[in-house]
Parts: C-alpha cells; structure tokens; sequence
C-alpha cells in the first residue's frame, strides 16, 4: 500500500464553508472540479510535481449538494498523471451525474478511450503551465486529437497569459471544441480593456469553437478574499460578451493555493455579479455545461 505525505506547505480545502445566499438554478454543474486520491487507494503520479492532501469522491458530492449543483465536471488532476482512475471511479459512482476530462498519453490505445468514454468522459486537458507539468511538442498533442476527435471530445487548455501569443498558432488550429480554463489567467493587475486581456477576447471573438471557463478568482486575485474585487470585471466581461461560451467550476480542492484557502459557498455567491441576469445565470450555470457534456 502506498504511504503518500502531502507537502508541508499545502494547504487543505476548506473544513467548513459557509451556505452561499446565491442558489443556482435548478440543474446547474459544478463545470471545474478535482479528485485526489485516497493516494492509498489510486497512487499519485510518480512524475507529479506536488503531492496533495487526499480529497476522495465522496467530500466532492457532499460539496456539490451542499452547494446546490445537481452535476460536477470532474478534471483529471495533473497530480495523478495520465492514470485516470481515481477519475473513472468518481465517474462511476456519480452516474449520469458527473462527467470528466481526461489525461492520456500519445500512446493510448482505442480500447482505452473507449472505455474511457463509456464512463463518461468528454475530452482531454492539455496542461502548458511549466511550473506543473513539462509540456510537449505540439506535434505530441496532435497525435492525440486525431485519436479522441472521432469521438466528439473537447480539448481543454491550461495556459498562463503570457503563453497565449507564443502558441496562438497551435491554439487556434485546433478542429474541436477548445476549453480554456480560467479566462487564461489574465493579470488582473492590468486594465480589462487592455492589450493583454485584450489579445483572449480576440481569441475568442475570432474562434467561435474556444469556450472560456469564468473560474478561480481567487487563484488570479491581487485583491484577495472575500470578494476578489478585481477579477469580477474581467469575468463579467467574457459572461456579457460571450454568454453561450463561458462555464463556472470551484475549482475544488483548489489545488497548489499558497496563501489562502477560499471559502466555496463565497465563491458560489460571486455568481451573480459576474452573470447579472437570471438568464445569464442559466446560460452560465445549466444550458452551456448540459449542451457540452450531456448532449
């Protein structure tokens, strides 16, 4: 049995988060979330670059009744590699509740996503943050999106803002559905008309197949917790302008948080300010997670 010991400055997810005021639709997904583990259970990676504090299928259902979701979309964590069966097996259990995102390598085989689609997976998450995962050729993700692209899978993208111009190239020759996760990660420091921001809105507005999750503010915050005053403007901004390609997620266990650990039910509770309708909440939170995942 495998004897796992987080690292010394992670932080765990939040023991008690408080009951958001906001209440989401009826239906609506959790569109961003994680299983770690038990690493007893399904071992972390021996490449993975941190080791978390366990954080099993059942603390993740238990949070998505408590915060009024009906689904989650489980994303396979880069701490377990391309080993995805923590994942399955959370999938499994949800039934047709959850859905996931899947890391393979260029070496999968056919039987394999097969079986992975008949648990429910629905795409592949291509990780370009150095400082997690060592990306690789583009010609590495290519062979795997001519594999999963028969099956109508999405790729998901996780890149800092800086990465955007570098590999607009790639990022924009993709044949799927592409799902950048949070926003991109803009410098919330910088103007939200600004060239940087700038340059993701027209990668979105010139890509009509690039769906943008409005997600972890307090990842991107300088601001800080409770509110994260100065993401709201940059999610609002892709919610207003883009309101049948934006998801929300928690985000949850929240992994590789240095300074603070969010309170779950405050961020449910930035929803309405960042989707001021009724009708962009239902977009957000329902229509655009049911139409890419359940369909």
């Amino acid at each position: 049995m495998a004897n796992f010991q987080m690292d010394p400055d992670w932080l765990r997810y939040h023991p008690d988060p408080s009951k958001p005021r906001y209440v989401p639709p009826s239906g609506a997904v959790d569109a961003h979330c994680h299983v770690f583990g038990p690493g007893d259970v399904f071992p972390y990676a021996p490449e993975r670059k941190y080791t978390p504090c366990d954080a099993g299928k059942e603390q993740l259902f238990s949070l998505r009744d408590f915060l009024g979701f009906e689904r989650n979309v489980i994303v396979q964590a880069t701490c377990h590699g391309a080993d995805n069966r923590a994942l399955v097996d959370a999938l499994h259990a949800a039934g047709d509740r959850a859905r996931g995102i899947a890391t393979v390598r260029d070496t999968v085989t056919n039987r394999e996503l097969a079986d992975l689609h008949d648990a429910g997976v629905r795409g592949v998450r291509f990780n370009f943050v150095r400082r997690l995962v060592d990306p690789k050729p583009d010609a590495y993700y290519r062979a795997i999106i001519d594999r999963i692209a028969p099956l109508g899978w999405q790729v998901v993208i996780y890149f800092e803002a800086a990465d955007l111009e570098e590999r607009w190239d790639f990022f924009t020759s993709l044949p799927t559905t592409v799902v950048v996760d949070h926003m991109g990660r803009p410098d919330v420091s910088q103007p939200v008309d600004g060239p940087q921001f700038g340059r993701f809105i027209r990668f979105m507005t010139e890509h009509e197949n690039v769906v943008s999750k409005v997600s972890c503010p307090e990842r991107l915050s300088r601001s800080g917790p409770p509110n994260y005053d100065d993401v709201v403007p940059f999610a609002r901004t892709l919610v207003e302008r883009f309101p049948e390609r934006v998801l929300w997620g928690t985000d949850w266990p929240h992994p590789n948080m240095k300074d603070h650990m969010p309170d779950d039910g405050v961020l449910v509770d930035i929803i309405p300010r960042i989707a001021p309708s009724e009708e962009l909440q239902r977009k957000l939170l329902v229509d655009n997670p049911m139409r890419l995942y359940w369909r």
